[in-house]
């Protein structure tokens, strides 16, 4: 079966389920965690279709994640967002209001402020999530040195709330899941560090037992494709990508 394909996906999930993950939303895993649990939270960057895609396969089993959505228009369609949320998943504001604001720290709450209530004439939002730009020089994170997104009635931000030395995260940056050495500002500070180049190798190790029992899994929903010509497309491009990143991690370290 060919990798980054929505039936590898759906794959994944079975496999996840068989032995024995139930799976939370960010909001349900912060307020309430289970001890077997696998979050999945999915960023969309882009081809929003995509992700409806994603969630229509998740409630068609009886799992719900969170869908982090942009603010710019390859990724905010609000018929999209509506329609995932109305089918029980939850919406996130994948915000990037630092580098939007080129800097500008009280610029970009204001414009945070702004675009978060833009996303929740749509649907509610508790959670967000930073937009990592491998080509900007801002750290959207940033944004809370001098502000509390929690006055906003923001309950976690994954990347400063969850402690990943407890929770293995996993992202499919890079169409990879070990992607330190091509991901900029998609990582976190962790005890684990296993090596996963596929999503074969990763059911593999699902089904040995061999990951801990509360994981994160980050998807890139535009990353996945059936058709032939989407994936190659996506295929290309991303390794492509991949040579510029790596060129920027080497030079930042």
């Amino acid at each position: 079966m060919r990798d980054f394909t929505l039936k590898m996906y759906e794959f994944l999930l079975d496999i996840l389920a068989a032995n024995g993950y139930n799976f939370q939303t960010v909001e349900a895993f912060v307020l309430s965690p289970l001890s077997k649990v696998v979050i999945i939270r999915h960023d969309i960057d882009k081809m929003p279709l995509n992700a409806l895609e994603f969630a229509k396969l998740e409630r068609s089993k009886e799992i719900y994640s969170t869908y982090y959505f942009r603010i710019v228009p390859d990724s905010f369609v609000p018929s999209i967002i509506r329609e995932i949320s109305a089918i029980g998943h939850n919406i996130g504001y994948h915000y990037e209001d630092m580098d939007l604001s080129k800097g500008d720290i009280d610029k970009a709450y204001l414009s945070f402020k702004k675009n978060l209530e833009k996303l929740r004439k749509i649907a509610p939002v508790k959670t967000i999530c930073m937009h990592g730009s491998p080509l900007s020089k801002y750290d959207n994170r940033r944004l809370w040195d001098k502000y509390d997104y929690r006055e906003e009635e923001i309950i976690c931000e994954p990347y400063l709330d969850i402690d990943f030395n407890k929770v293995l995260y996993l992202t499919d940056t890079g169409r990879r899941w070990d992607s330190n050495e091509v991901s900029i500002r998609d990582k976190v500070n962790s005890a684990y560090n296993f090596q996963i180049k596929s999503t074969d190798q990763l059911i593999n190790l699902i089904r040995e037992n061999q990951l801990p029992d509360q994981i994160m899994i980050n998807t890139h929903p535009q990353r996945w494709n059936d058709n032939i010509f989407y994936w190659t497309r996506e295929l290309l491009a991303q390794n492509i990508k991949n040579q510029v990143k790596k060129i920027i991690v080497k030079h930042n370290n």
